[in-house]
Formats: C-alpha cells, sequence, structure tokens
C-alpha cells in the first residue's frame, strides 16, 4: 500500500525497492547475451559461473546454489523441500512468510508458528520456549512439529541481525536438531549497513540455507538460493520442477548474478541505497521526528505529523506503515540502488519545510 492515487502526476518513489528495471550493468548483459543458445533449466555456462562467483564469495565451495525468479517462491520452496507434512516453521510475526505471502507457506502444507518479534527479529531463547513447550506437552502428536527457523535479515522492518545473535540461533537449532534459513530479499542491503558485522561467509557458515536477493538489489528478476546443509540439496530441483519454479530461459537468472558478482557489483549499488537513506533519516532527525525504529538499512520509519504527509504526500510516494495517534503516523521512505541523490535531497528539504 502506498500513498499513491493511480491516474495521478508521477510521484517521485520512496515506497518500494523496485520500482525500476535493472541496473544498466544487468541490462548490457541481458542484451549482450541476448541472442546465445544454450541449454535451459540453469544448465548453461552463466548459471555455472555465477553458482562459481557465489561460492567464492560465500567461502562455500561444496554449496548448492539456485537461481529462482522471486522470494515468495525461493521461501515456500525451500521450506517445502526441507519440511515433512507435520512439520512446521517458526518465525517473528512481522515474518514475510507469515504477513505478506498469501499464506504461500501454509499452502504448501507446513504451519507457521509465529511469535512476537523484538523489531522484527527473533531470539535464540524464543525459538528454544517454542521447542520444549511443544515437547513437553504430552499431546505433542497431536500438533504440528517445529522444525526450521525462519530469519530475515535485513527484517521487515530494516533491523539486523549480528553476528552474535546469528551464532545464537544457530546453536540452539543444531543443539535442537531445527533448520535455520534466512530470507535474503535484502541482505544487500544489510551487509553494507553502518554496524553490521555479518559477512555472506557468516551467513553461509551459520545458516542451512539462505537466499541472495536479486529483485530488490539490482536485477530485473532473481534470487540466488544457497544451500549449505547437504541433507536439503537432495531432489531440490525434483522439489524446485513440482513447484513451478525452474525457469526454461533459467539463463536470464545466470546472467544477472554473474554481472552483480562481478566487480563486487552487489555490495556497491547496495552501499549507495543505505547511503541515501541515511540522508532520509539525518533530515527526519534534524526536523525531530521520532523514528518507530532504529533501521541502519534502506528503509526508514518515522513518525510524522499527518498535516506534513499530507504536503509530502502530494510529491513523493511512501508506504503507510501504523497509525501512532491522531495525529501521527509512521511511515516507510524505502531507498534502492537506483535511487537519486537529487531526489533524496529534494525530499530532505521538503521535510524541512514541512
Amino acid at each position: 500500500m502506498t500513498n499513491e492515487n493511480e491516474g495521478a502526476k508521477v510521484m517521485i518513489r520512496f515506497n518500494c525497492d523496485y520500482s525500476e528495471g535493472c541496473h544498466p550493468s544487468l541490462l548490457e548483459a541481458l542484451v549482450r547475451t541476448n541472442m546465445e543458445q544454450t541449454p535451459g533449466y540453469g544448465e548453461d555456462a552463466h548459471c555455472e559461473r555465477a553458482a562459481a562467483l557465489i561460492r567464492a564469495a560465500c567461502a562455500a565451495p561444496e554449496a548448492g546454489v539456485h537461481f529462482l525468479v522471486g522470494g515468495t517462491q525461493a521461501n515456500f520452496v525451500m521450506i517445502a523441500a526441507a519440511l515433512r507434512p507435520h512439520q512446521a516453521a517458526v518465525c517473528a510475526d512481522t515474518g514475510h512468510i507469515n504477513v505478506h505471502e498469501s499464506g504461500a507457506v501454509e499452502a504448501t502444507g507446513h504451519k507457521v508458528i509465529a511469535v512476537p518479534g523484538t523489531d522484527g527479529k527473533i531470539s535464540a531463547a524464543q525459538v528454544r520456549a517454542v521447542v520444549e513447550n511443544h515437547w513437553d506437552d504430552a499431546t505433542h502428536e497431536h500438533m504440528a512439529q517445529p522444525k526450521l527457523v525462519y530469519v530475515s535479515n535485513p527484517t521487515e522492518l530494516g533491523t539486523i541481525y549480528s553476528l552474535a545473535e546469528l551464532t545464537a540461533l544457530h546453536d540452539l537449532c543444531r543443539e535442537k536438531n531445527l533448520f535455520l534459513y534466512m530470507d535474503g530479499a535484502r541482505l544487500g542491503y544489510g551487509l553494507a549497513a553502518a554496524g553490521n558485522d555479518l559477512t555472506l561467509a557468516d551467513v553461509a557458515r551459520l545458516t542451512d540455507a539462505f537466499y541472495i536477493g536479486g529483485t530488490k538489489v539490482g536485477a530485473l528478476f532473481g534470487e540466488a538460493l544457497v544451500i549449505a546443509n547437504e541433507a536439503l540439496k537432495e531432489d531440490f530441483r525434483y522439489i524446485e520442477k513440482q513447484r513451478g519454479a525452474m525457469l526454461a530461459k533459467g539463463r536470464l537468472l545466470g546472467v544477472q548474478f554473474e554481472t552483480l558478482f562481478t566487480d563486487d557489483l552487489y555490495l556497491k549499488i547496495s552501499r549507495h541505497a543505505v547511503g541515501m537513506a541515511m540522508l532520509i533519516r539525518d533530515a527526519c532527525r534534524a526536523k525531530g521526528w521520532e523514528f518507530l525504529m532504529e533501521s541502519p538499512t534502506n528503509q526508514q520509519f518515522p513518525i510524522v505529523p499527518v498535516e506534513a504527509l499530507k504536503k509530502l504526500g502530494e510529491k513523493y510516494a511512501y508506504s503507510p506503515w501504523a497509525k501512532i495517534d491522531e495525529r501521527r503516523e509512521a511511515v516507510r521512505f524505502c531507498t534502492s540502488w537506483a535511487t537519486r541523490e537529487e531526489d533524496v535531497r529534494a525530499l530532505a528539504a521538503d521535510i524541512a519545510g514541512s
């Protein structure tokens, strides 16, 4: 949802991070390779090279790498592959699989167990409580069994997990024989955030599977799913095909990730988005506006007077988020790899004058 009206004048968009097509380097690569004849279904040289580049970036030479079209697709296919029919995924209540995927995971037959998050994050202690409460219940065979922990990094609220937090979740999952899966739709923006102490290698080492977001981080479409756990690799392509997730022209995904992981492009464009978001954050702070939560990534959630929003909404698209009271509303301003600094400077000036 945004503040836009269909047919209204063109807005400067800060409502999401996928308004534009793709980074010019990716478009150039797609045009350059357009008339190549390649095998289908991701078995081409571009997908092979992209997978090799990703394995190198993750310091995970044995990882399985699969390219899918979108984040919801990556989530429900991976979770369906990981879980037996009676097993469930545990996540924060704000988790994408719980809120914004129209029940896609549950449509595959797996319950989502949501617990109250703290600024979008779930803790090892919360997961421990869910698992131990399940097994301590004499009727546990009558309930869905928690087996997979789902986290988003950055979270849906723009916050990030620290190395210590992810390590604690990893250790708990090993102790309780759970899978740990990370939704990385905006992973580049998390890795580029000030204060982040996670690397791709850390994520590959501490999770059983995760995906590297392309749709929101420079690609026309596509996500790169990285599977570290040997138990999850078996027959994955069968499940991918069965779920309608195997793209016939798979090389279109390979070409894009091949380009994103050449010359550090993925992190370079992620840093740009975060830098633009920090300018918006600073403008809101200078105005004296509070924030729903502190986010070091490309999503910012200021609490804005309704009258100021009316004025800003004439020119800028943003996402309404939460009503605070009769006078104030929390909204999301979202930047991307493509955000123009002149647009951010204009927004900052209008915030100051609102």
